[in-house]
C-alpha cells in the first residue's frame, strides 16, 4: 500500500550523516565521494598508514570545491603509521587501540555510512569495530563495502567472506558490492583504472542514493525517520540503479533498478523493506511517481516496509533516475548452496516412473550406483562403491532370499526395472532358507521358479 504523499518546501534536513572510509579502498571511495559532488554528508579517512592517508586528504585540482575530509590515523602504537599489511587482526587492535577516538569522531552523528573493500587488513580489521562502536552510540550504521576482483587473489577473497560476516552482525544493513558482477558489466578488456573506478562509483550511488532523499529538497517527503524504519537492524542488503529518458523512463528506469546485475541474487519478494530514490529534473510527472510505486509494489511482499522519495535536481533535463535498495533480505545464491536431498527412489510396489525421466534418472544417479548397471554375473557381488555410505551387508547374490534389491528398494536405481521390457510382477514375500546354497551349480530350477528371480539373474545349465 502506497503512503500518503506529502508535499513539502523546506531546507535540508537536520540530520547528520557522516562517511567513514576505512583502510586504502575506504579512503579511495571517500575521494572519489568528494570529487562527485555528494551533498550533505560529512567525510572521514580513517586507516593505519599514513602515506595512504595524506592521499585522502588531498584535494583534485579539477573539482571546483570539495567538502573537508577529517583524518583519522588509527594504532599509532600498533603499526607506527606503516600500515597493517593485509592482516585484519592488527586492523582490528588498531581501532581499539583508538576507541575513544572513534568515540569522538561520531559524536552527534544521526547515520553513518562505513565503506571499505573488504580483504585488506585494515578495512576488514577495523570496520567491524568502528560499527559496533556506532550502534552502541545509537547512531542508524550501514556498510556499504565491495568483495574482491576474482584476479586479486583466493586469499583476499577468504579474507573478506570472514571479514563480510563479522561486520554483518555489527551494522544495522550491510550492502555489499560484488566486484565480479561489475567486472562482468565492464567486460576483461577494460582497463584495470576503470575496473576500480566503477567499484568506487557504486559504492558512491549507494551512499548518495540514501543520503538525497534525507538530506536533499524533494517534492515527496521521506525523512530520517522513515529511513530508519527500513534500514535498522535490516542485516543483508542490495542495491540497483537505472536511469532512462522519453515517454517511458519511469517504467524502465525502475525496471532497471530491479533487474540491475548487482541484484540478481536477490529476490525483492523477500526484502523486509526497500528504499527507493526517484532523482529528475522539475518535469517529473504525478503518473511518472505512481507508475514507479506501482512497480514496485508489483515485486514487494505485502509486509515489507516501502519508502519511495523524490529529488529535484535542476542538472537533469530528460533523464530519470532510480535508486533501490533492499534490506532485511536473505540471498537467492545461499538458498542455492543449501544440500539437495538425495532422490528418493520408488520401491518396486510403486507405479513405475514415466518413461521419459529414464535419462534423466540416469545422470543424476550417484558413484555408488556405477555396479549395478551391469548385468550381475555368476562371479560378481553387489558391493558398494563406497565404504562410507549408509548400507546393510549386502547377501550373497545366490542366497536363497529374494534378490538384493528387492530387499532394499530405497536404493535400487530407478532404471534397473527399465532393463526389461516386461510388465512387472509382485514379489511375494519368502522365507529365508535355513542356510546358503554352498554350491550355486547346482541350484535347482525348482527354486529359482519359487522365488521368482529375475529372468536376467538366473543361470541355465550348459
Amino acid at each position: 500500500m502506497l503512503e500518503t504523499v506529502d508535499l513539502v518546501d523546506h531546507p535540508h534536513s537536520g540530520a547528520v550523516i557522516k562517511v567513514i572510509g576505512v583502510g586504502g579502498g575506504g579512503g579511495n571511495a571517500v575521494r572519489y565521494m568528494t570529487n562527485h559532488n555528494v551533498d550533505g554528508v560529512e567525510f572521514i579517512c580513517a586507516n593505519t598508514d599514513s602515506q595512504a592517508l595524506q592521499q585522502c586528504g588531498s584535494a583534485d585540482p579539477k573539482a571546483a570545491s570539495q567538502p573537508k575530509v577529517d583524518i583519522m590515523r588509527m594504532g599509532n602504537n600498533t603499526t607506527q603509521g606503516l600500515g597493517a599489511g593485509t592482516n585484519p587482526e592488527v586492523g582490528k587492535l588498531a581501532a581499539m587501540e583508538d576507541k575513544d577516538k572513534i568515540v569522538s569522531a561520531l559524536k552527534g552523528t544521526d547515520m553513518v555510512f562505513i565503506t571499505t573493500g573488504m580483504g585488506g587488513g585494515t578495512g576488514t580489521g577495523a570496520a567491524p569495530v568502528i560499527a559496533s562502536i556506532a550502534k552502541e552510540m545509537g547512531i542508524l550504521t550501514v556498510a556499504v563495502v565491495t568483495r574482491p576482483f576474482p584476479f586479486e587473489g583466493k586469499r583476499r577473497m577468504k579474507i573478506a567472506e570472514e571479514g563480510i560476516k563479522e561486520l554483518a552482525e555489527s551494522v544495522d544493513s550491510l550492502i555489499t558490492i560484488p566486484n565480479e558482477k561489475l567486472l562482468n558489466l565492464l567486460g576483461k578488456d577494460a582497463p584495470l583504472t576503470q575496473a576500480f573506478a566503477k567499484a568506487d562509483d557504486v559504492l558512491c550511488g549507494a551512499v548518495r542514493g540514501i543520503a538525497d532523499i534525507i538530506k536533499r529538497p524533494g517534492m515527496v517527503n521521506v525523512d530520517f525517520a522513515d529511513v530508519k524504519a527500513v534500514m535498522s537492524e535490516m542485516g543483508m542488503a542490495l542495491m540497483g540503479t537505472g536511469s532512462s529518458t522519453g515517454s517511458n523512463r519511469a517504467r524502465e528506469a525502475t525496471e532497471g533498478a530491479i533487474h540491475n546485475p548487482l541484484l540478481a541474487d536477490v529476490d525483492l519478494r523477500g526484502a523486509r523493506g526497500i528504499l527507493v530514490n526517484i532523482t529528475s529534473g522539475t518535469d517529473i510527472t504525478l503518473g511518472e511517481y505512481s507508475e514507479v510505486g506501482r512497480i514496485i509494489e508489483e515485486f514487494a511482499s505485502d509486509d515489507a516496509i516501502v519508502k519511495i522519495g523524490t529529488v529535484i535536481d535542476q542538472n537533469y533535463r530528460d533523464e530519470l533516475h532510480v535508486t533501490v535498495v533492499a534490506t532485511g533480505l536473505e540471498m537467492a545464491s545461499s538458498v542455492a548452496k543449501r544440500p539437495v536431498a538425495p532422490a528418493h527412489v520408488e520401491p518396486q510396489h510403486a507405479p513405475s516412473r514415466q518413461a521419459n525421466s529414464y535419462e534423466q534418472s540416469r545422470r543424476e544417479q550417484p558413484s555408488h550406483h556405477v555396479e549395478y548397471q551391469q548385468p550381475i554375473t555368476r562371479s560378481q557381488s553387489v558391493e558398494p562403491a563406497h565404504p562410507g555410505f549408509d548400507h546393510r551387508e549386502p547377501a550373497p547374490v545366490y542366497e536363497a532370499q529374494a534378490p538384493y534389491y528387492d530387499q532394499r528398494p530405497d536404493q535400487a536405481p530407478a532404471h534397473v526395472q527399465m532393463t526389461r521390457q516386461e510388465p512387472h510382477r509382485q514379489v511375494a514375500a519368502q522365507p529365508r532358507a535355513s542356510r546358503p546354497l554352498t554350491n550355486p551349480g547346482n541350484f535347482s530350477q525348482e527354486v529359482q521358479e519359487e522365488l521368482d528371480i529375475p529372468a536376467f539373474l538366473r543361470h541355465r545349465r550348459n
